[in-house]
């Protein structure tokens, strides 16, 4: 096979299973650590009126699933892709990466440790990590 056309396959396989493992994570964890009472958590103004209620364990959640669905994304795309692993791994962490900017820009009420911890080791470290126990 075309080894482009296999780091493509690559990268579209890692991103599907990234996505899916952070749904799966979400609502897992959001089972076993609902939002408070009376929060919508499909409404970004409820958990923006609400985040001083969330405690430490519902604010770790979202981190949890970025990191696990980063991890396993890139761990499956680095498997998969036949060269350049590092730059398909990367690509996949910058894309999540971009959407934890966006949730974060969102949810403008997040503590600031949230923040720090979320964007600073869910994404670039998690995939180096998945690159590293590819091989």
């Amino acid at each position: 096979m075309n080894p482009t056309l296999k780091n493509l396959l690559a990268s579209c396989a890692g991103f599907i299973v990234m996505m899916v493992m952070n749904m799966g994570l979400v609502i897992l964890l959001g089972s076993i650590f609902p939002p408070p009472e009376g929060v919508d958590p499909n409404d970004v103004k409820s958990i923006n009126n609400n985040l001083y209620r969330y405690s430490f364990f519902q604010l770790i959640m979202p981190f949890i699933a970025h990191a696990g669905g980063t991890l396993t994304g890139t761990f499956t795309a680095a498997k998969m892709a036949n060269s350049k692993k590092v730059l398909v791994v990367m690509i996949l962490a910058t894309v999540h990466f971009f959407g934890g900017v966006m949730m974060v820009s969102m949810l403008n009420n997040s503590p600031m440790w949230f923040i720090v911890l979320d964007l600073g080791a869910a994404y670039f470290p998690m995939a180096w990590l998945g690159y590293k126990l590819s091989k």
